[in-house]
């Protein structure tokens, strides 16, 4: 914390202004919650408004953003954001930074999941050095369906967690590894499509958040939303807490930087591809339609050290990096 000398303020007072660093929890209608933490003073909120070039799309402040703190204790609405630290990463929709852990939900049944679109997440996520974590709710709507996802994601070597919040089944495994993973100052989120149970499996995480949640509608097999906005919970011990987050369903998700996810990214975004990268016949392989004997993930997956479904996902995202036209980029 830096304190700047004394000046002459209006009505003959001086003012103090000194600059704190903390993070963007919380974002509504062009005011911000942020938390700092001192040693001497313990845990603060202040709400902030941003500075006149940090309102801009292009420097705009997101939750999550680590941020500079300007705070002139004389002044009524003194409080105001400065700067806005380097970010790590950004998404888009929901708008968010500096992430780092992605708890990807997918429900056993009901609604079913669409791997394609999670492999998409989990995608963008590896290439943005996020670490995913597939999280599998509902399992007492499905265990065989629940199994069968498990199986696909343990083959690729994915941390996972098989969940049943309405029987408490891996809550205490799941939570264990948000108490070792999601702390000093590492913000980890919760997504997933709508109806999944993210708010659900929050609240049997943390049941102090108080997250809203809503059933099923049996038309549609989907849920209706109950996030509306993004907003960073502190877990842990104060002086060395983690941030976890909520947001809309994944369908809407997306970092800024995956218009340059290029073809030559896309192989390292699959872990499980790793260990057979160098193997094919052609050193051009792609791996999207030369066969098993031609290539060595194709193969792989045919023996079962890699599941087909990601190896189908993979290929699907590959037609759409391919036919991507770079001056949408």
């Amino acid at each position: 914390m830096r304190t700047a000398p004394p000046c002459p303020c209006r009505g003959g007072r001086q003012s103090v202004i000194r600059e704190v660093e903390g993070k963007v929890v919380k974002g509504l209608g062009g005011l911000f919650d942020t938390r700092t933490f001192d040693p001497s003073r313990g845990e603060e909120h202040f709400l902030t408004r941003a500075k006149g070039n940090l309102r801009r799309d292009d420097a705009r402040v997101l939750v999550g953003d680590n941020v500079r703190v300007q705070i002139d204790d004389a002044t009524p609405d003194g409080i105001v954001i400065s700067a806005v630290l380097e970010r790590k990463n950004a998404l888009i929709r929901p708008p968010m930074a500096n992430l780092d852990i992605l708890f990807i939900v997918l429900a056993a049944k009901k609604p079913a999941p669409v791997l394609t679109t999670l492999d998409k997440l989990i995608a963008i996520a590896e290439h943005n050095h996020i670490d995913p974590v597939v999280v599998i709710t509902k399992t007492d709507l499905g265990e065989e369906d629940a199994e069968r996802y498990a199986d696909i994601y343990h083959t690729a070597k994915i941390p996972l967690f098989v969940t049943s919040s309405l029987q408490n089944e891996g809550i205490s495994a799941l939570k264990s590894y948000i108490d070792i993973h999601v702390t000093d100052g590492v913000t980890a989120a919760f997504a997933g499509a709508s109806g999944v149970g993210k708010s659900t499996l929050m609240n049997a995480l943390f049941p102090s958040l108080s997250l809203a949640t809503s059933a099923i509608s049996e038309k549609i097999g989907r849920g209706k939303h109950t996030t509306r906005h993004v907003e960073l919970f502190p877990v842990g011990d104060a002086a060395h807490a983690g941030f976890l987050a909520d947001t809309p369903g994944f369908s809407l998700l997306d970092f800024e930087h995956f218009d340059f996810f290029t073809l030559e990214d896309l192989p390292d975004t699959f872990r499980e591809f790793r260990p057979y990268r160098g193997m094919c016949r052609y050193a051009d392989c792609t791996h999207v339609g030369e066969s098993a004997a031609e290539c060595a993930i194709a193969r792989a997956a045919e023996e079962g050290k890699i599941a087909p479904s990601r190896l189908a996902s993979y290929r699907s995202l590959y037609t759409v990096l391919k036919n991507k036209n770079p001056y949408d980029r």
